[in-house]
This record gives C-alpha cells, sequence and structure tokens, in this order.
C-alpha cells in the first residue's frame, strides 16, 4: 500500500531543522560514473560558481549563529533526513495571551528565552532517516497508529527541561492528565523505530509542550522561584482549564521538509 497521500512538503527546502541526538544506521550509497569517452587532452575544467551555487541546501551548514546559536548534535550527511513524531498542540485564540504574560516573566531571570514558532508533544527522539526508508517508515507508522482513538488530555504544570547535551533549556507545559494514552502511542511509535533500527523513545517521558527556548543549561536560573511564580500566573490566568485542556487527534511526522499527518479514529 502506497503511503505517498500522507506527505505534505513545507515551505522549508532544508532537510535537517531538528536536531538529532542519535543516527541511525546507514548504508553506503553506490557511486558511479557516466558512460563515453573521455576528452582528450585529459583535463579537469574548473566549476562555475553560478553552478556551484544552483543547489546550496546539498552543502553541510554548521555556523550555529544562523540557527539562533543552536549546535547540531552530529554532522550533515546528505542523504539522511531528521525525522521526529509528535502530535500537535492546535493552540486556541487565547493561548497567545497566556504566553504574552509568562515568557515576559520568565525573561526576568533568563532575558534570552525566545518563544517557540511552533506547539507539539514529543513521541519520538528525533532520529535520521535515509531518503529511501521515509516512505516504509510512515507506512509502517500509520499502521500502527490506525486503531487510536482520539483523547482529551491536559497540560498545566509548567516544568524546566533540557535536552540530553544540556545546549537547550526549555520552559513546557508537562502533561497531568492523558500520560496513559500518550505511553500507549510511544510504545506503538517506538516498535516502529524498533523495525528501522532507530532509537525509541525514553524510558519514563514527561510528556510536555514547550512554550520557550534557550541556548545553554539555565536550570539554575529557572528552577525553584521562576517556575513556582509562572505556576501561579498560569493558575490565575482566565479559563487556563479550558484553554490547556485539548483533543489529540492526530499524529504526525517530521522527516526533513516533508511533513505526514496520520488521524486518529
Amino acid at each position: 500500500m502506497s503511503a505517498a497521500p500522507l506527505v505534505g512538503y513545507s515551505s522549508s527546502d532544508s532537510e535537517d531543522e531538528a536536531e538529532p541526538a542519535v543516527a541511525g544506521r546507514t548504508r553506503p550509497g553506490s557511486g558511479g560514473r557516466c558512460g563515453g569517452q573521455s576528452p582528450l587532452p585529459r583535463e579537469r575544467f574548473p566549476v562555475p560558481d553560478s553552478v556551484l551555487n544552483m543547489f546550496p541546501d546539498d552543502r553541510p551548514e554548521e555556523d550555529s549563529a544562523k540557527h539562533g546559536g543552536r549546535v547540531r548534535t552530529f554532522p550533515h550527511e546528505r542523504g539522511n533526513w531528521a525525522t521526529h513524531v509528535y502530535v500537535p498542540y492546535e493552540a486556541r485564540e487565547e493561548f497567545p495571551d497566556l504566553l504574552d504574560v509568562l515568557l515576559p516573566h520568565a525573561q526576568t531571570y533568563v532575558p534570552r528565552l525566545v518563544r517557540m514558532e511552533a506547539f507539539h508533544l514529543s513521541l519520538s527522539q528525533s532520529v535520521v532517516l535515509r531518503h529511501h526508508w521515509i516512505l516504509p517508515f510512515m507506512q509502517a507508522l500509520k499502521d500502527r497508529v490506525a486503531s487510536f482513538e482520539r483523547f482529551l488530555f491536559t497540560a498545566n504544570r509548567v516544568k524546566i527541561y533540557t535536552n540530553q547535551e544540556k545546549t537547550r533549556t526549555f520552559v513546557g507545559l508537562e502533561v497531568t492528565s492523558g500520560h496513559a494514552q500518550f505511553l500507549d502511542l510511544v510504545s506503538e511509535v517506538d516498535r516502529v523505530m524498533e523495525e528501522f533500527d532507530l532509537t525509541t523513545f525514553y524510558q519514563d517521558p514527561s510528556f510536555h509542550i514547550s512554550l520557550a527556548w534557550c541556548v545553554g543549561d539555565a536550570c539554575l536560573q529557572l528552577e525553584g522561584r521562576c517556575v513556582q511564580e509562572l505556576q501561579e500566573i498560569m493558575d490565575e490566568f482566565e479559563d487556563s482549564e479550558m484553554l490547556l485542556r485539548v483533543q489529540a487527534n492526530q499524529v504526525r511526522c517530521k522527516s526533513g521538509n516533508k511533513f505526514f499527518s496520520m488521524p486518529l479514529k
């Protein structure tokens, strides 16, 4: 069965916007040369700059200043596609109003915090797929989650997170109801990861929506008093209980610049 109807394309041409912690298994590519005779005498001609600049995304980009200071955890390799499975959080109209209160207060402790552009709850670590594995991977994922029903969850507990390398810190809202359903989803995603010899999710995951991030380990500045104050602000925000209780109705996967959507029943 073809998985092609699942795919959609973003406006970005980047194949590796995510930052995978562990690369998946790769297979050596086969290189060949075009047939025909070589010109005589055998001479190498310089390639014009206009040709070299035709495909800028095919060359590695390691300048962290162009990515808000984020540091890639493994070197770019052509043909490797950073891949991430998650449940999207479709923010309601009032959600930006809540962030407009929370973020400035958090920035009094860590001024370099930056608001997230989109919101989600991760079901996998970021891993790497070879290009020819993408559609089989997505079809396997679709088959695994096809029987899951939609469910309500609440994410209303302020918590601070760091990535494994301690190079980025996040202010997040932890799930307080719906945790069991997320664990069931992760179990199925992990089975797909194992089929493709990829890294599975964390053993004791804390499902959460990241609200803001910064470069470096800022846990000492944000935990304790700051978290307590942010929690009080959120609890007192009008309609916060309704605002932070939402429905999980689909699983998404981003692989390079491709997005796949798998609706829940």
